[in-house]
């Protein structure tokens, strides 16, 4: 049964069985038993401190969860809690939308820098996945905004102000990952271009069969880190020493994870790490990752500082548009991109 809806969450409400097309291989569906049972999960940094009285400890703790875990969650981190509920509230308030004023936003051409869509790359790929999804560039704003949603009317002040704060967390992360690995800190800035920002708004409805499908089946992320919002509806499994780890939410952090460019910079001591989303039958949830990118002329490589005889560079030079046309192409997939461009023995 193949849907002519364009959008899943015109669908979703109105099936009680999987449509065939979402339905995933019997070897790669998820384990929703795990869900609940992973005691462990990603650790929790404090950033009260950072830039004065505990810098040092910081450093070294985003030190640890970057090389042993590649994800961590962040408290004390400086973005008020009101232009975070306006986010998650307009966000909402866009998915409840009618069909047809969301449908104004709708394409699947990729190259669009604001859009609406479903799925991944619906036009490559076999099985589709249980999301659909609002895709903005944020970075210069004014170069964006007008593009963005006119509705809900206060869609584009809300979400600017939480761009404008995201721009600058991820800048701060990105000095105390360049200071943990023994960088200048300015290093990953200069690395990375002129930089680029993207926001994805993931809304993922309840699902009849969630033990059929994914709303994102496991993937790296292709940019350089990624600060997730998510509502306190559980979902995201992070990869961790062979099994999956669910990320339950906790009120006022955000998660954060190196991806595949920061693996790359800092020629493999950081790991971009699989992860995945879960769906489940009674609730919707929401998921907000700001992608913080290098510029697509950006010439990433190992950081000649951590390249020596014991530690030979592991990655040739390319820029970040040859890296995420690759990755688009490919779609999501669990060998992850960032092989395609390993250095020859």
């Amino acid at each position: 049964m193949a849907t002519t809806k364009p959008l899943l969450t015109d669908l979703a409400s109105t099936v009680d069985r999987v449509p065939s097309n979402f339905i995933r291989p019997i070897g790669d569906r998820p384990n929703l038993q795990q869900l609940h049972s992973s005691i462990a999960s990603i650790p929790i940094i404090d950033l009260q401190g950072l830039g004065g009285s505990n810098h040092s400890q910081i450093i070294q703790n985003i030190a640890h969860a970057c090389q042993n875990y590649g994800f961590f969650q962040i408290v004390n981190h400086g973005i008020p809690e009101e232009v975070v509920s306006k986010m998650v509230n307009v966000s909402k308030e866009f998915f409840g939308l009618p069909e047809s004023e969301r449908l104004k936003n709708y394409s699947d051409d990729p190259t669009k820098t604001t859009r609406l869509s479903t799925s991944f790359n619906v036009k490559t790929e076999k099985v589709s996945n249980w999301r659909d999804f609002l895709r903005l560039h944020c970075h210069p704003l004014e170069d964006y905004i007008q593009e963005w949603p006119g509705n809900p009317p206060s869609f584009r002040e809300d979400v600017a102000e939480y761009s404008r704060k995201m721009r600058g967390l991820s800048l701060k992360l990105l000095e105390a990952i360049s200071e943990s690995l023994g960088l200048e800190k300015d290093y990953i800035d200069k690395a990375l271009g002129k930089h680029g920002q993207h926001m994805a708004i993931n809304y993922y409805p309840p699902c009849p069969e969630p033990e059929l499908t994914y709303g994102l089946p496991a993937h790296a992320d292709p940019n350089a880190i990624t600060i997730l919002l998510q509502n306190q509806v559980p979902g995201l499994q992070v990869l961790h020493d062979g099994k999956w780890l669910t990320v339950n939410p906790v009120p006022n952090t955000f998660i954060v994870n190196i991806a595949d460019q920061i693996q790359v910079i800092s020629n493999d001591r950081y790991k971009s790490v699989l992860h995945r989303a879960l769906v489940n039958c009674e609730k919707e949830r929401m998921s907000i990752p700001t992608f913080y990118c290098p510029s697509p002329d950006a010439l990433i490589k190992p950081a000649p500082q951590l390249v020596d005889k014991e530690h030979p560079a592991q990655y040739t030079n390319f820029t970040y548009r040859e890296y995420y046309d690759k990755f688009w192409i490919r779609g999501l997939s669990k060998e992850t991109c960032v092989d395609m461009f390993k250095a020859q023995d």
